[in-house]
């Protein structure tokens, strides 16, 4: 399911227009893409079932890269992507989820002005039947 969820997400987040300004999503840090582009830097998995159902609760962090030098430039960017992510739909091929929720985020300042913002959310998703 943690597979399914995933690309369910990576998929959902290259069909958002709020988003184009992002020159690459994907499932993992792109190698060859300039700034800015997003990818998943972790997925972790924890039972999450129930006595009927097989469940998992999804922790996902979204690493976003982009080049500035201003500490702010990234905010209506990163809101998007949250509310993105918060939006997506509870059914799903494979699985549906129960909940998603904002757990944490940070910011660094890297060299030749590079950011990266790390962004974790966990997904409480069952099993289709």
């Amino acid at each position: 399911m943690e597979n399914d969820l995933r690309a369910a997400l990576i998929a959902w987040l290259r069909a958002d227009p709020a988003l184009a300004a992002i020159n690459a999503i994907e499932e993992e840090s792109p190698l060859s893409v300039s700034p800015p582009w997003l990818g998943i830097a972790a997925s972790a998995s924890i039972d999450w079932g129930t006595k009927t159902r097989t469940g998992r609760e999804t922790r996902i962090a979204l690493e976003l890269e982009t080049v500035t030098d201003l500490t702010a430039a990234d905010a209506p960017l990163l809101a998007a992507i949250e509310r993105r992510v918060l939006a997506l739909p509870p059914f799903q091929l494979g699985f549906e989820l129960a909940s998603i929720r904002f757990l944490r985020s940070r910011s660094e300042a890297r060299v030749d002005n590079r950011r990266a913002a790390l962004i974790e959310f966990r997904f409480r998703i069952l099993e289709q039947n």
